[in-house]
């Protein structure tokens, strides 16, 4: 729902970041433990009663802010696969929204337990988090104003282009590795992004297929260009969590699997790219 240039930028901006509050925030003298000190994560979570998980909710349809019973509320994919997660753990969940490029920040700092917004498990983060197994293997998308549908179909078109991606994103690396004659242009926010696209003060952005069809889903103006980019293992979402969770971890894989068995996951991606455009329609 995550421009840095370079593979090594990347990484050393994750260590800088400082985690951003946005609508439910966390205190930052969270009980959690730093990712250095994870010990037996699960045990302390679950005798807490509570798991604390970082969100950047403005990736629709994986997380996002829609007017529920007329209350403001995160939702989404992720959102609802967690809920899932928490019920088998036997734990609640509470969200921590915050910018994107915050949220590894705020896990290595122990601010919270885990990270989940449509993160993709790069060989690079490994490095300083533990991953889940795989949920969600995503295409990549080029979106780009109506008008220039026809203009923009190939790789080509966009030499000397302005390419929008998420601040801290995957979308940032594909922009920098498959587009490399584009300009990236890089916004924290998905929102900020489409709304630059549609000022026309950037050319083109690249998105996530469920988060690209949610946004041309609310906006006429907008279209998904032809423009084919590779997709690769490296790019599928899972959960982050702090070095060393063992049983959290296992835990985690366990209940996974069994949403994507019995094809919960999917089916939690299709309900909210629904809502996320009847939100957008009201």
């Amino acid at each position: 729902m995550k421009k840095i240039v370079g593979l090594t930028t990347l990484v050393v901006g994750l260590l800088a970041f400082t985690a951003c509050g946005g609508g439910n925030t966390a205190s930052s003298d969270s009980g959690s433990a730093p990712a250095s000190e994870a010990g037996n994560q699960l045990e302390e979570i679950q005798e807490a009663g509570v798991i604390k998980v970082a969100t950047s909710a403005d990736f629709a349809p994986f997380e996002f802010h829609a007017m529920i019973d007329g209350k403001d509320t995160i939702v989404g994919a992720d959102i609802d696969m967690m809920n899932a997660i928490g019920e088998e753990l036997g734990v609640e969940v509470e969200f921590v929204d915050m910018e994107f490029n915050a949220i590894l920040a705020a896990l290595d700092q122990g601010q919270v337990d885990i990270a989940v917004s449509g993160i993709s498990a790069t060989e690079e983060r490994k490095q300083s988090f533990d991953f889940t197994q795989n949920y969600f293997l995503p295409e990549q998308k080029v979106v780009v104003h109506i008008d220039n549908l026809e203009a923009y179909q190939e790789i080509a078109d966009l030499e000397g282009k302005k390419v929008g991606a998420q601040k801290g994103s995957i979308q940032e690396m594909i922009v920098a590795d498959q587009l490399p004659d584009s300009q990236i242009v890089s916004i924290p926010k998905v929102p900020n992004l489409v709304v630059e696209l549609k000022q026309g003060s950037i050319d083109a952005l690249v998105l996530e297929s469920a988060v690209a069809d949610s946004y041309v889903g609310q906006n006429d103006d907008v279209a998904i260009a032809e423009v084919l980019l590779e997709t690769s293992e490296d790019e599928a979402y899972a959960i982050a969590l702090p070095k060393g969770s063992v049983e959290l971890e296992e835990a985690l894989n366990n209940a996974l699997q069994q949403l994507i068995d019995s094809g919960q996951i999917e089916e939690f991606v299709q309900e909210n790219t629904d809502l996320a455009n009847e939100n957008a329609s009201n």
